[in-house]
Order: structure tokens, then sequence, then C-alpha cells
């Protein structure tokens, strides 16, 4: 064994511990703190690679459940449009129907035909408005209503709109179409049951429509939160192992520090042998 006061091997062997022991302790609390064992490509380029591709999925799902929520919530305007139209022809049956009767004096033909008149105006006026974030898909020419899919917008759902319009497709009323007479009000009454049937038809397709929404929207919705799940496994921390880490290493910090000061003071034994 030589003795040196120029080099201290066990002083530099108790430094590298206490550095590795002190190192270690970062990464621990870092883990701690930030409640992830990957939070950065030096603390695992692969799986930090990983996880950041399945975070943007994610942000891409984010984005298709916002799309889905759009149409969801177009289609339910549509809906209550295609309802109350609905709800109208029925009504304008009712009067159409009455207004057949050849004995009806003037005054109750004029009374029904006015109902009549009013009510059709009312379908124009509620296709017109129904409308959300731009789109109307009830009206002539009305829009589609299409919703992304997945997380690169490569695949969508399209709900084809539904003309239910006076004259349209589906709405065999005219926006001259009166009671006036027993005549116009037996022709009413053809063109107002044709009518029902059509946008009763139209309704069971939006409907049909709104029920794919939501199960897309439902599907959507646990495959973001299993894949948010698949970058926990990948990248979040063991908290109450690194507890006990943390604990473990403060020891071994403590000791190296102890360990440096032992090995600093051994050139001073030195001295000893020129006395």
């Amino acid at each position: 064994m030589s003795f040196s006061v120029n080099t201290n091997a066990g002083a530099f062997a108790a430094l590298q511990n206490l550095n590795t022991t002190t190192n270690m302790l970062n990464k621990t609390q870092t883990q701690i703190n930030t409640g992830l064992k990957v939070s950065s490509a030096k603390d695992n380029a692969a799986v930090f690679a990983i996880a950041q591709k399945l975070r943007g999925d994610v942000s891409g799902l984010n984005a298709v459940k916002s799309s889905l929520d759009r149409a969801m919530s177009t289609i339910d305007v549509a809906v209550a449009a295609g309802e109350a139209v609905s709800d109208l022809l029925i009504e304008m049956k009712e009067k159409a129907v009455s207004a057949k009767d050849s004995g009806l004096d003037t005054a109750s033909r004029t009374a029904l035909n006015d109902e009549f008149v009013e009510l059709r105006d009312q379908i124009t006026s509620i296709v017109d408005n129904a409308e959300f974030n731009g789109t109307n898909a009830v009206k002539n020419s009305g829009s589609a209503i299409v919703a992304l899919t997945n997380d690169d917008g490569s695949n969508t759902i399209t709900i084809a709109a539904q003309d239910l319009s006076l004259a349209g497709t589906n709405v065999d009323v005219t926006a001259t179409t009166a009671i006036d007479t027993a005549t116009n009000a037996a022709a009413a009454v053809t063109a107002i049951d044709t009518s029902i049937d059509a946008v009763n038809t139209s309704l069971s397709a939006l409907g049909a429509g709104a029920k794919r929404l939501e199960l897309q929207k439902e599907f959507v919705g646990k495959l973001s939160d299993t894949i948010e799940v698949g970058i926990g496994n990948l990248v979040d921390a063991d908290l109450a192992k690194e507890s006990a880490n943390l604990q473990a290493l403060q020891v071994k910090q403590q000791l190296g520090l102890q360990a440096l000061s032992i090995a600093n003071q051994a050139p001073s034994t030195v001295l000893g042998l020129f006395r």
C-alpha cells in the first residue's frame, strides 16, 4: 500500500459512487414530480417515439369526437324539423278532409282554408330555419351531413340530405295548395297523404343516420380511452416503487457523503509518519 498526498484514489471512487447515486436520485425525483418514467427522448428514445405517435392518434380522435358532435347536433336539428313537418302535415290533412264536405258554408270553408294556409307556410319557415353550424339538411338542395370517423380524417360518415320543402322531393304540397273548394280539398288530401309517407321515410333515414353517429362516437370514445391507457403503460411511473427508491437513494447519498469525507481524511494520516 502506498501513501500519496497528490492522488487520493479512495476519494475518487467515493466521488464517482456519490455522483452515480445523485444522478439516480435526480432521475427518481423527476419521475415522482412528473409521474412519468419516460418524459423525454433522453429517458428512452424508442418508447418516447411510440408514445408521441400514440398521443398524435389521441389528438386526431379528439378532432373526430368534435366532428361527430357537430354532425349529431346537425342531424338532431334535421330530425326535429322533420318531425315538425310531419305533425303539420297531419294537421293539414285534418283541415283538408273537413273541407271536402260539400255542405260547408262559405265562412267555415274560408276559416279552414286560412288555417290550412298558415300551416302550409309554417312548413317553409321550419325548413328554412333548420340549420346548425351552417348546414341545413332538410331544405331544397340541402347539404349532406358529414362526420370524420378516424384519426387521420381519411374516412367519413355521410348522411344524405332530405328535401322537406314545399313541392320538394318528399312533399307534394306546393306553396299554392289550398282547400278553398271541395275539389281543391280532395286534391290536397291526396298530396298530403303522399307527403306524410315520404316525410316519414325521410325521418327514418335521418334517425338511422343519427344512430350510426351515436355508435361511432361511442366507439371512438372507447378507442381513445384504450390508447390513453396504452400510453400510460409505456410512460407512466410506478409511484409506489419510485417512492421506495427515493428513500433508499437518499440513504445511499448520505452514506456516500460520509464515505467521501472519510476518503478525504486519508492523506492526513501521512503526517503521522513524520512525527
